[in-house]
């Protein structure tokens, strides 16, 4: 009778155990099962375009013959560039020009969350939400982004112009926080300046990329403590009989 009570006391408390958790849960913005749609099925066909062609022979030229499933990443790279977004059609496209079965592609495809298997809009907003960018200030950009928008993460606005993602280490840490939009950087942001980054897209006039603030590319915010004076030349401090 003992052991039966102890036995339900150990079960009863590693049921409390395995119910705890100290962080709330978060669902991924996107689905990684295909689901078929209108505009993303076997019959909606994908092909690269002539500007694109010569590219894509250029990139299989860097591999041997027997190893041209090794072009994958960079085709899939170029498809999503001409097509906007990683479609069935362009997964099974370029799974055709490297000769292996499709699920080779679609493995790859939706192990690199940098292939877009949905619909993006015209400019794709990617704010790095990693440690650095977060102590300097990224929660505020979301909010400012998310605000002015008028969307969330994971989400196009209705003229399908902006779509908003939060993405891991964007490698632009001295420089943070920081935005990619598409494959451009704007560095050093402020909820100012990102308002002030998004109107200049949406008047059709970007702002140039790099840092929004008063800092050239990865200088120290607060200005130089080294290297402040003309370098001495060629023999400095060396002995002059050598």
């Amino acid at each position: 009778m003992y052991i039966a009570k102890r036995l339900t006391a150990i079960r009863n408390s590693a049921l409390l155990v395995s119910r705890f958790s100290t962080t709330k849960l978060r669902s991924s913005d996107h689905v990684f099962v295909h689901r078929d749609t209108p505009i993303n099925n076997e019959n909606v066909k994908f092909e690269f375009d002539k500007k694109n062609l010569p590219e894509v022979q250029k990139i299989l030229a860097k591999y041997p013959e027997n190893y041209k499933k090794g072009a994958i990443i960079p085709l899939l790279h170029l498809a999503q560039k001409q097509h906007g977004w990683t479609s069935l059609g362009v997964m099974n496209h370029v799974a055709g020009i490297v000769d292996v079965p499709p699920m080779r592609v679609y493995e790859v495809a939706t192990f690199y969350t940098m292939f877009n298997r949905e619909p993006v809009g015209k400019y794709f907003l990617q704010v790095c939400g990693t440690t650095p960018c977060q102590l300097c200030g990224s929660d505020n950009i979301f909010k400012t982004v998310e605000k002015h928008l008028g969307i969330k993460k994971g989400e196009t606005t209705k003229d399908k112009l902006f779509t908003l993602v939060e993405v891991e280490c964007a490698g632009a840490c001295v420089n943070a926080p920081v935005m990619a939009i598409n494959d451009d950087y704007y560095e050093d942001l402020t909820p100012e300046l990102t308002v002030k980054v998004l109107d200049s897209f949406k008047s059709g006039k970007p702002l140039p990329p790099g840092p929004q603030g008063t800092r050239r590319t990865c200088e120290p915010a607060g200005g130089l403590t080294t290297l402040k004076s003309e370098p001495p030349g060629p023999g400095f401090m060396v002995r002059s009989d050598l």
